[in-house]
């Protein structure tokens, strides 16, 4: 069962800043020196992501379901000198604006459903040549890894989330097992990313190919 904004919003409260203060190393790994435009970080929490990328020049938005995770979110945003915009919405039903270059969707872990429906509006959100970038624990780490949510109803694989979007025109870049060092065993996670064609326009127009046999890789950088 997932944890509704004020069972996050406890959390949040619980510890002076729940995550660390710097972006997720996949998303560092991938946007590294990326052209800026327009980004939104859905389900942003206290802002690790979205603050990274505006230092990065883009222009960001960020939303989440939790107040408390949004005010540590500003409050971040203003220790790093720049400006996000912040949204309190739960992801699930907001309808994100458009077009955006890039949309992040880090470590949101929902049932099924729910997972298709957000991950169906991040890529009608996205401009022709826009990128999503969907990174999460993978239900591979439920044996093989450490940390992370441990119901499998809400892990997935690269091939769930491209069978997720099988009936929309995105390209499939990656499609891959991450392993993340966790401070003794690896966390084993996932890390997708799609491309809206340039010539194309939003819609279901078209099957994305599906992912090739997963591979696991390591990082030293954290």
């Amino acid at each position: 069962m997932g944890m509704d904004a004020a069972a996050w919003d406890a959390r949040y409260a619980d510890v002076d800043r729940l995550w660390i203060d710097t972006p997720n190393r996949w998303v560092h790994e991938v946007l590294a020196g990326r052209a800026p435009g327009r980004a939104l970080d859905l389900a942003c929490g206290e802002g690790r992501n979205a603050v990274w990328l505006a230092e990065e020049g883009w222009d960001v938005t960020g939303v989440d379901f939790s107040a408390t995770a949004l005010q540590r979110a500003e409050a971040a945003a203003y220790r790093h000198g720049v400006r996000v915009h912040w949204v309190h919405a739960d992801v699930v039903t907001w309808t994100p604006p458009r077009p955006m270059d890039l949309v992040v969707v880090a470590y949101l872990h929902l049932p099924v459903e729910e997972r298709r429906q957000v991950l169906h509006h991040a890529a009608a959100a996205l401009a022709p040549g826009g990128t999503l970038l969907v990174v999460g624990h993978d239900t591979a780490n439920l044996t093989r890894g450490v940390g992370g949510p441990r119901d499998p109803a809400v892990l997935y694989t690269a091939q769930d989330v491209v069978d997720d979007l099988a009936d929309v025109d995105l390209q499939l870049v990656r499609g891959v097992e991450v392993l993340r060092p966790a401070g003794g065993p690896d966390a084993v996670d996932v890390l997708v990313e799609l491309r809206r064609p340039a010539d194309a326009s939003p819609g279901p127009t078209g099957a994305t190919p599906p992912v090739p046999a997963p591979r696991s890789r390591s990082s030293d950088r954290a």
